[in-house]
């Protein structure tokens, strides 16, 4: 034990006059409570308590420390309390970095709602279609698509997601439509972010590609393939909302 239960188990004998009484409010046996406080008066130099068969007084040092020690007590008490808080319902600032497409399109409308149900919560967004340090650049949550590399990291799966092939109709008019992922070898395609030049498919380990042009993101994937460019990988519809994610493909511009 440290030395707040030294101060406890005297604070908790005087205010109960009596050593058994102390002993079955903080769950001990008497003769515990009784080696605390000599402990205590041990490591003060002084006695705090008159102690005879029928009753316990304060001696002058114990009257000063016992009304010291009371109000520590009660600040520790009032420390602990305000922190567990916390606990019960999430407070202060928490800094969420997100890719553009979920981050714009799903993860922001959704912020109000949450917003109103944890009125002590402060959410800071940020917006990278990159890979983070989440140490260096203070982010506390990180929403991502794929696997984690980092195994230091805690990873919660929250949602699944589907990967399209698309293009626009006038490429397909020039180039032709392929039928099998096989068909995409003989097809110029862009990529958003880093590839392997593979387009990964469930049913193989992937078909190897000619990458014509490499995106910063998926927002400059779907403008030049509704311009006409070639086929683009892309993140496209999130099974929740599948339109949503790709408003190009909804209007015509882009077909699967």
């Amino acid at each position: 034990m440290d030395a707040t239960s030294d101060v406890r188990a005297f604070a908790c004998v005087v205010e109960r006059q009596s050593f058994s009484a102390a002993a079955a409010s903080l769950g001990l046996t008497p003769s515990a409570v009784s080696k605390l406080v000599s402990r205590l008066e041990d490591r003060l130099g002084v006695r705090l308590l008159h102690r005879t068969t029928r009753r316990l007084g304060l001696t002058a040092e114990g009257e000063v420390y016992f009304a010291r020690a009371r109000q520590i007590l009660a600040d520790i008490e009032e420390a602990e309390a305000e922190v567990a808080k916390f606990r019960g319902s999430p407070r202060g600032c928490l800094h969420v970095n997100a890719g553009h497409a979920f981050g714009v399109q799903q993860l922001a409308p959704a912020l109000p709602e949450f917003l109103a149900r944890y009125p002590d919560l402060k959410i800071e967004l940020s917006i990278a279609d990159r890979v983070i340090d989440l140490v260096e650049e203070q982010v506390d949550v990180a929403i991502r698509a794929g696997r984690i590399v980092d195994t230091s990291l805690i990873a919660c799966k929250i949602a699944e997601f589907e990967r399209t092939i698309c293009a626009a109709p006038s490429y397909l008019a020039r180039h032709g439509t392929p039928r099998t992922p096989a068909d995409l070898a003989n097809h110029i395609c862009i990529v958003a972010g880093p590839t392997l030049g593979r387009f990964p498919f469930c049913t193989h380990d992937g078909i190897d590609i000619v990458e014509n042009l490499a995106a910063r993101d998926h927002r400059q994937c779907r403008r030049r393939v509704a311009a006409g460019a070639p086929r683009c990988r892309n993140r496209a519809a999130w099974r929740s909302d599948p339109w949503r994610s790709n408003p190009t493909r909804s209007t015509g511009a882009v077909a699967d």
